[in-house]
């Protein structure tokens, strides 16, 4: 039985809908928050056990409770009198009965709760994607009970990391401490506000590290024994000194409440994540480009099939694919070859390549070790970006695109025979009147991409914008029903 189809992952923030998964810059420093008093170290207890009581009081003051609001959506739905077939044209107005109608009914409100943890005295406070990322209001309750109204920074969904802002100064940073330096067996405690019982901390081990669940794009987390529940996601993962190692994410359960196994996100990744997010408002995503397997796996799979693998390592990361035009290919990495050591690091499976990448940026240079056949090779490779390049990645402000926006009424689909579309509402100096558009053109698709909503358009320029190409593809109709198209270039 595969362990993870067997249970549930369960990202930890609080919800009313219920927030289940089933299934499964080169030269930054790493963050070091000043915390407001001097941390403790590690007090060994009379029976031999460390003491815990110093790191818990110093972290509990860090970590903030999270409620979020998302605003409910208004959605067009066509609707049909259910006595209209019946009774058909009883009073003789002609026709057989009426046609679908569309009307809008607006959603309700979702609210959620997680957790987060205080980076900075003057109000940063780094939480989970999943806790914030579709949140229209976010306020935010430190454990001295002020409260504050948030402000996202960015998002990163890869990663599931998420940096927001309040307006406050003289707050207790958290200092951060060096998650490489966790070891098996170590103690750690988890800060949060599970099941909206703030401030809560409890205590396990480090049972593994360098997890990987198929929940995010990367990740590589660290495994505890400490109690995550719902409400728990976006809190401190702490050693024994309380500084920060990791931000708890998820746990695994049959049950959907805590069974032994909870996930953070460790602070070696979140450093990176989190300083870019501060200065670019999106991450510089270093990119190798290689699909690769851990070795281990990959034996496994080959003797099931009867072969008899022989790659004189059994460790290590097999390539199995390696994109055209990557940094990869450049270094001449070819599928087959088995990735042992990174930047002279010792790497054995694919989530410990993926942490290491992640901690830089497009344009750094990282040495491999790896080997083809029996035979070690090194190489150095210098990172790229998801278009290819290592130039660094601006986010795309929507205001440049220069209109707003509103969905077509019906009255106006049935007159020029669509079904959908975004008419421009106000359109000023920007992208899209410099390509051509006008007031009260309508736009229906872009990229492919069926526009019905302003977040249809807001997720198409985003994914645009981390194309290669970044170019918008626009088809559109004048309110005439003449049909035209434009081309952005988001590179101008």
């Amino acid at each position: 039985m595969n362990w993870i189809g067997a249970a549930l992952l369960i990202l930890g923030s609080s919800a009313v809908t219920g927030a289940v998964v089933r299934g499964t810059v080169s030269d930054s420093k790493p963050l070091t928050a000043e915390p407001s008093a001097a941390m403790p170290a590690a007090v060994a207890a009379p029976s031999g056990l460390v003491d815990l009581t110093g790191a818990a009081e110093t972290a509990v003051g860090s970590v903030v409770y999270i409620k979020v609001t998302q605003t409910g959506k208004t959605q067009r739905v066509q609707v049909q009198d259910p006595f209209s077939d019946f009774f058909g044209d009883f009073f003789g107005f002609g026709g057989r009965g009426q046609q679908p109608q569309q009307r809008e009914f607006r959603q309700p409100d979702r609210h959620a709760a997680g957790s987060g943890v205080i980076i900075s005295a003057d109000g940063y406070i780094v939480t989970n994607n999943h806790v914030v990322g579709e949140a229209d209001e976010i306020e935010v309750k430190l454990n001295d009970n002020r409260e504050f109204k948030g402000r996202i920074i960015g998002c990163d969904a890869t990663t599931d990391l998420a940096l927001i802002k309040i307006d406050a100064k003289d707050l207790p940073a958290i200092r951060i401490g060096n998650s490489d330096e966790l070891k098996l067996g170590q103690w750690v405690l988890a800060v949060g506000n599970p099941f909206n019982l703030t401030s809560t901390v409890t205590a396990g081990i480090v049972s593994a590290k360098a997890r990987s669940l198929g929940a995010n794009g990367i990740e590589s987390f660290i495994q505890t024994d400490a109690a995550i529940n719902s409400g728990n996601s976006g809190g401190a993962l702490v050693n024994e000194r309380g500084e920060l190692v990791g931000i708890n994410a998820m746990l695994y359960s049959q049950t959907g409440s805590y069974s032994g196994y909870g996930f953070a996100i460790p602070t070696s990744i979140m450093n990176k994540v989190v300083a870019d997010l501060k200065v670019y408002g999106t991450v510089q995503r270093a990119i190798l480009g290689v699909t690769g397997i851990d070795v281990s796996t990959w034996i496994d799979s080959e003797k099931a099939k009867g072969g008899e693998p022989d790659l004189d390592v059994v460790e290590g990361v097999y390539i199995d694919k390696v994109a055209d035009a990557s940094a990869a290919e450049e270094a001449g990495l070819e599928k087959g070859d088995v990735v042992t050591e990174i930047d002279g690091k010792k790497v054995s499976k694919m989530s410990e390549l993926q942490e290491a990448i992640a901690q830089h940026r497009p344009g750094d240079k990282v040495s491999l070790t790896y080997k083809r056949g029996k035979k070690e090779h090194k190489v150095s490779v210098t990172l790229r970006n998801t278009q290819g390049t290592t130039k660094v990645m601006e986010e795309v402000d929507l205001d440049q695109m220069g209109v707003a926006l509103k969905p077509v009424g019906e009255e106006e689909q049935k007159a020029l025979g669509i079904s959908h579309g975004l008419a421009i509402s106000a359109i000023r100096a920007g992208k899209m009147k410099a390509a051509g558009a006008s007031k009260g053109t309508i736009i229906l698709w872009v990229n492919d991409q069926k526009m019905q909503t302003v977040e249809d358009w807001e997720e198409a320029v985003k994914s645009a914008n981390q194309s290669t190409d970044r170019t918008l593809w626009i088809k559109a109709i004048t309110p005439s029903g003449r049909k035209v198209s434009y081309v952005i270039d988001l590179n101008e």
